[in-house]
């Protein structure tokens, strides 16, 4: 296993600082919009980003594998075998990005024996990254200074509950419903995960694919502050390269566990 140490924890932010650098200088162009073979939207900041993570990354680690979202597809039989390795969305959010209202992320997870071990989450417009190792604290860090974060429990009326700009359901509707008293806040990217980290959101329920580089650095931030990000099939925390398909189950993520989740759900 790799040391978790300071110098690599500021490397790894400092890398995402370098590929929120490479968004922004995008953003401020009338950028292009491709649409991916699974129909999802890239745009040259999410490759540009991919580009200065990829190559941080193998000169700090140069014996981890990396599996990024805007990278070639490594097949499962290789993959298979790794106990521990880079997981990657350079621009998370491409939607919130085109739509230009600022909610997307950089996300970077180390993940080890199907665990995330370190992720920090960076906000390109703001700045702020929010970060975590396995079993200390998490961060929430604007300039140099941080923040020690801690999710809020227990949870009171009205919760606030995060709810996707571009992924709302039917199903998704029906579960805001069985919710009882509850703010709605709409909010786009890893972010929800981060919002609820510090203690400004309750509950992000997502019922629908996501795929395992949305999740593994927002989770073990929120995981370091807390709360927990939970599959609704089993009630227990994602593992990572379990299995050949990249994509999460539903799930829920909670600041306060203790909240009675599994009455909102879907019968």
């Amino acid at each position: 296993m790799i040391k978790l140490t300071t110098d690599l924890r500021e490397t790894v932010i400092a890398i995402a600082q370098d590929a929120a650098a490479a968004i922004m200088a995008v953003y401020a162009t009338p950028f292009d919009v491709t649409i991916k073979s699974d129909h999802s939207p890239v745009t040259a900041a999410d490759l540009a980003a991919n580009a200065v993570i990829e190559r941080g990354l193998q000169q700090l680690t140069p014996d981890l594998p990396i599996l990024s979202e805007e990278s070639a597809q490594v097949p499962w039989d290789v993959r298979q075998h790794w106990g521990a390795y880079w997981l990657v969305d350079p621009l998370d959010g491409t939607r919130e990005f085109v739509k230009r209202n600022d909610e997307f992320s950089v996300n970077i997870a180390l993940i080890y024996q199907g665990a995330p071990a370190f992720g920090v989450v960076l906000a390109p417009v703001s700045g702020i990254a929010w970060h975590a190792m396995r079993g200390e604290l998490a961060y929430r860090r604007l300039g140099m200074h941080d923040t020690v974060l801690r999710a809020r429990a227990p949870a009171t009326a009205p919760l606030k509950v995060a709810a996707s700009r571009s992924h709302r359901s039917a199903q998704t509707e029906a579960l805001l419903g069985r919710m009882g008293d509850i703010e709605v806040v709409a909010q786009g990217s890893s972010l929800k995960f981060c919002r609820i980290a510090e203690g400004t959101l309750d509950v992000y329920p997502r019922l629908g694919p996501t795929s395992e580089w949305d999740t593994a650095a927002g989770q073990c931030v929120l995981h370091a502050a807390g709360g927990a990000v939970l599959s609704a099939a089993t009630g227990k925390p994602f593992r990572y390269n379990r299995r050949e398909s990249l994509l999460n189950g539903d799930f829920i993520a909670l600041g306060d566990t203790r909240l009675p989740w599994r009455e909102w759900l879907p019968d």
